[in-house]
């Protein structure tokens, strides 16, 4: 569960992920390399630099791996049936100085397609839970929305240089791990807000901070884990709002994805992200990631509790 306020907190402690020193990728890749704990059992292990909770991203990437590997392709040991769509709800916070249990459930598994629900806990505790489809690729009718005309990422920044002169009011972002390089195609909120200006839409240009292995559920995993981070952004700057600028809360309340077609997540990928309404305290945001060809990869749908304490007058 990601949750933002107008401050931060961070705190480092050993995990079971990568050894220090293999940066921010290796960390998560070694994150991603689950314990196994027994049958469709496995452990997952927080990164050095964590948040007060569990992040968003990494429930969901590590969910996805754990799914992945109770799946293989009739026939083949070795090759996994790709993952098609994932569905899911985040129940309670995670506490990062623990590992998490990932038990996984095997629906069904037919022909060409499976089905897992991954529940994630900790003593004993629900945090999350998911519904995992795999289905084997098959040519069809094809056709898909054109991507946004935006800037390629060649010539625009790491968002890491967006951070200058916002360093204390963005604790929070500057020292949160970067596994994913991220390249703004507009103005991100914080540097939008000085401009009084809004934006329903935020496109950035992302892809994994180095080489990846070749494992497709890698690649899938590191997208998931990517796609918890500028997501619900379109929800504060349509109302001129930043993070860390203005009194704000955010908590993702549910998380799906659907998975198009193959792709490498150490290859540049545009996410491309709107808000369609927010109401009730909460707010919606979808998103769809695009190669830099312009083939839609994938398909993102969240919704999150996101709280606004306007500053008080006089």
């Amino acid at each position: 569960m990601s949750a933002t306020l107008g401050g931060s907190r961070e705190s480092a402690h050993p995990s079971g992920g990568a050894p220090a020193g293999a940066g921010d990728l290796g960390e998560l890749l070694g994150l991603l390399d689950l314990e196994q704990a027994g049958e469709d059992v496995f452990l997952g292990h927080h990164p050095r630099k964590v948040w007060s909770r569990t992040f968003g991203g990494q429930l969901v990437a590590q969910a996805i791996v754990a799914a992945g590997r109770t799946v293989t392709t009739p026939g083949s040991a070795q090759r996994s049936r790709p993952l098609h769509a994932i569905n899911a709800h985040f129940i309670r916070g995670g506490d990062p100085k623990q590992p998490i249990e990932f038990r996984v459930q095997r629906i069904r598994d037919a022909r060409n397609l499976a089905n897992r629900m991954v529940i994630a806990s900790q003593d004993g505790e629900e945090l999350f839970m998911m519904l995992a489809a795999f289905q084997d690729w098959v040519p069809g009718l094809e056709h898909a929305t054109a991507p946004p005309d935006v800037p390629g990422p060649e010539g625009l920044v790491r968002v890491e240089e967006s951070f200058a002169g916002f360093e204390d009011k963005l604790e929070m972002f500057v020292k949160a791990p970067r596994p994913i390089e991220m390249r703004f195609a507009n103005e991100p909120a914080w540097i939008l807000k000085g401009t009084g200006g809004t934006l329903e839409h935020n496109r950035v240009w992302m892809r994994a901070d180095g080489p990846m292995p070749d494992d497709p559920l890698i690649h899938v995993a590191a997208l998931g884990y990517s796609s918890d981070t500028t997501v619900l952004d379109s929800i504060i700057t349509t109302h001129g709002l930043a993070w860390g600028l203005d009194r704000l809360l955010a908590i993702t309340v549910n998380h799906s994805i659907w998975f198009h077609r193959p792709f490498r997540f150490d290859e540049w990928a545009l996410y491309a992200t709107q808000s369609p309404v927010a109401a009730g305290s909460r707010g919606l945001a979808t998103g769809h990631y695009y190669s830099q060809s312009g083939e839609l990869l994938a398909t993102v749908v969240q919704e999150g509790c996101i709280r606004h304490w306007p500053a008080r007058k006089g």
